[in-house]
């Protein structure tokens, strides 16, 4: 059999149904696909590649998927005060820098958002709801090779008397409709559009409704933020009677193809419902404790994973972009917090950044594992390095030794989009000073104090 490359001798973590660990294994890639994989004394000698990589120092993984990651962020790392409470830091901090973004500015922070996924193992990710130029963002995406589910900022609660809701919400659908039907992605496109709520409360339940059917309608999913602080259920038990997910299900809105991030403040009413409607959870959890959501006071995340919810690994801000980071936290924080080192394993925490990402996608056909007929999107750690070495047990090292600065090579659908450490779809050093520009002038135009503990000269 002709194939395009093969990779041979690495160390292959599947994350396929049986979960398979091959060591000297092999996997050939014809166009974007994965067309035979195994013992490389069982590949090799049946194909015929124009390119043979040598992968006996590398271990091979299924590409990352980043279920919660706002592209748009990352000229405001670290400019954002360690404290202050979720509503300040979001309406005071975080909403104003997002609106002052010019049009080149987004796109310049999406590239860095991809090229800081990329470099880490992150080959699919679904955005966060905060792109505000939609076509150029999306083009600057597309040129990365990336593979992701974008959509455009989408509000539409009347706060304020003099505002129109039946119009806002109107426009809010329209936006939504709009993005996918020039977006599709129900034929497994690289990029597509997702009618992506702000969440919180600021969506009506027509908006809600509206979404989810969009979302059936065109094989797509709805990703909102809920209750990472207690305003949320404050707000709709003041407004609803009821708490956030008691009133997303009874206005219908729940299911397979509905993700909601963070989802710290929850009760056991809440879990119920997620687990019996398929609801799926993104978990932030380096966002949780640089914010202070309470994840692990109060958090519930062991009695999701018990009862069966779907739960999905996201960085979520601008200060963090390596999904192997959240990993190792999510494997370790229930265990202390709880007290209790069976919870969250290094290899169920695998499957948070792996298989489950791509079944919440709806892409588990295409994604998520190394298996003949998935998509080639597929990471290399070099283990000729200290935190690898000596290589013993290659999940618990994945999770508790490595992360990804280890990342050597990444395909995103065949094409290798990192080589050697660098991205090969990316000017890196020209997206580097075009970054430092931008933020420069994005927090200098925003009038709030650039802040330090000590004194900078």
């Amino acid at each position: 059999m002709i194939v395009d490359t093969l990779i041979a001798g690495a160390t292959i973590v599947t994350m396929d149904a049986e979960r398979r660990v091959i060591t000297d294994g092999a996997v050939a890639i014809l166009g974007d696909r994965i067309v035979a994989i195994g013992k490389r004394s069982d590949v090799a000698p049946v194909v015929d590649p124009d390119e043979t990589i040598d992968g006996r120092r590398f271990v091979m993984t299924p590409g990352f998927i980043n279920s919660h990651v706002h592209v748009t962020e990352t000229l405001i790392k670290g400019f954002l005060p360690e404290n202050l409470d979720f509503a300040e830091g979001v309406w005071r901090w975080v909403v104003p820098l997002y609106e002052s973004h010019s049009a080149e500015e987004q796109c310049i922070a999406a590239r860095l958002a991809a090229l800081s996924m990329l470099r880490t193992g992150t080959t699919s990710f679904l955005e966060a709801g905060t792109i505000i130029a939609m076509d150029p963002v999306f083009e600057a995406l597309n040129e990365t090779g990336i593979r992701g589910r974008v959509g455009e900022w989408a509000l539409d609660r009347a706060f304020s008397p003099d505002q129109d809701q039946a119009a806002m919400t109107d426009k809010a659908l329209r936006l939504l409709e709009n993005e996918l039907s020039r977006y599709p992605g129900a034929d497994g496109q690289r990029l597509a559009a997702w009618p992506l709520l702000i969440g919180h409360s600021t969506n009506t339940d027509e908006l809600w409704r509206g979404a989810k059917q969009l979302a059936d309608q065109y094989g797509a999913g709805v990703s909102a933020h809920m209750s990472p602080a207690r305003s949320d259920p404050d707000w709709y038990l003041a407004n609803t009677g009821k708490r956030p997910i008691e009133h997303l299900a009874d206005i219908g809105v729940l299911g397979g193809n509905v993700s909601l991030t963070h989802m710290v403040h929850v009760d056991s009413d809440e879990v119920a419902i997620l687990a019996e409607t398929g609801t799926n959870v993104i978990h932030c959890p380096g966002a949780a404790l640089k914010g202070g959501y309470g994840a692990t006071a109060v958090g519930r995340f062991p009695e999701m994973a018990q009862a069966g919810v779907t739960l999905l690994l996201g960085t979520d801000g601008g200060d963090q972009a390596d999904l192997m980071k959240s990993i190792a936290l999510v494997a370790g924080l229930f265990k202390d917090a709880r007290c209790d080192a069976s919870l969250f394993p290094a290899h169920q925490a695998l499957e948070m950044a792996t298989v489950n990402g791509a079944r919440a996608l709806n892409m588990s056909d295409q994604i998520g594992s190394l298996a003949v007929g998935k998509k080639a999107d597929l990471v290399l750690h070099d283990t000729d390095r200290p935190e690898w070495r000596p290589l013993l047990n290659v999940i618990s090292q994945l999770v508790w030794s490595a992360d990804g600065r280890g990342v050597h090579s990444v395909w995103v659908d065949g094409r290798r989009v990192v080589d050697n450490y660098r991205c090969t779809t990316i000017d890196e050093e020209k997206v580097y000073a075009e970054a430092q520009a931008a933020a420069d002038s994005i927090t200098s135009r925003s009038g709030l104090p650039r802040l330090s503990a000590w004194p900078v000269s």
